[in-house]
């Protein structure tokens, strides 16, 4: 069967029989004669148990040990519906203190918010919202990602290349082997590197994003994230390139070195982060199912 097929079979769009098989979740075999895959029953039955699982939450990287018979699929099953037991009980929680806060007799505004109203022990609520908090503290990391910040580094971009194209020798440099420049462009090309924050956003984010909500939960913020450090990437090489034909300054390796270690850096540490809030509910729920 073709993958038009299999998308009128399942009702799946092949964007995700492909990444399927990019996960190696799904191998139809190739015909020999044109090179197109051809999809078995088998395959058909593999897309729709792991579509299923999906919409349960269960990720990829538990679908594959599954696949591989790794994991058993009443473990991963149960250990999913812990977790969802876990969000909804918070949920809940927080429902409840929204309907006690509206049922209140007092009118209720930001200025005189009294949470002691609704709180009996304030360090207990504290801790029992620690996930929260976790989140809070990769605040950096959202501020970094967001558009504004995008639209900042791309305007910065354009007037850098506005303002120094006048000052710029015909031929500028953009590669270099063993220190030594190995490559010149026309200056006009300067301009390339606000585009290619527009591309970056535009084109590839998408890309970017549509990988990352397979694999991990915030899958916004890192793609925006990513789409930033390329501009903020281009940016530098930009100002580089400038300071170079000026003789300021005349290695790019240091310069990429740092701003690789520091962005990529607090993106780890962010995604760390993210990944102990979306792992201590998990965690937590299992110790207290053992313990009873």
């Amino acid at each position: 069967m073709t993958i038009k097929e299999i998308e009128h079979i399942t009702g799946l769009p092949r964007s995700n029989i492909r990444f399927y098989e990019k996960e190696k979740l799904i191998s139809p075999v190739r015909n020999k004669n044109n090179g197109y895959r051809e999809y078995s029953q088998q395959d058909i039955e593999s897309i729709k148990k792991i579509a299923y699982l999906r919409t349960l939450g269960i990720s990829i990287e538990d679908i594959r040990k599954l696949s591989n018979k790794e994991a058993d699929l009443y473990d991963v099953v149960k250990t999913q519906r812990q977790i969802l037991e876990q969000q909804l009980s918070e949920l809940e929680s927080a429902k409840l203190m929204c309907e006690r806060m509206l049922s209140s007799n007092v009118k209720i505004d930001y200025e005189n918010l009294n949470i002691e109203m609704y709180v009996t022990d304030v360090r207990e609520f504290w801790n029992k919202n620690s996930n929260v908090f976790k989140l809070d503290s990769v605040s950096f990391f959202y501020m970094w990602g967001g558009g504004v910040t995008w639209g900042i580094l791309t305007i910065i971009c354009l007037l850098v290349a506005v303002l120094s194209i006048g000052y710029l020798p015909d031929q500028i440099p953009v590669q270099w082997s063993g220190g030594v420049v190995s490559s010149f462009v026309n200056k006009k090309l300067i301009f390339a590197f606000p585009l290619s924050c527009v591309v970056a956003r535009f084109l590839l984010r998408p890309f970017i994003w549509r990988w990352l909500k397979m694999h991990i939960m915030e899958s916004d913020s890192v793609t925006d994230y990513i789409t930033n450090y390329v501009c903020f990437l281009a940016l530098s090489v930009e100002i580089f390139i400038i300071l170079y034909v000026n003789e300021i300054v005349k290695h790019v390796t240091v310069l990429l070195f740092i701003d690789t270690f520091v962005l990529i850096g607090l993106l780890i540490i962010a995604m760390y982060r993210i990944y102990l809030k979306k792992t201590a509910c998990t965690i937590d729920r299992i110790r207290s199912c053992h313990t009873k």
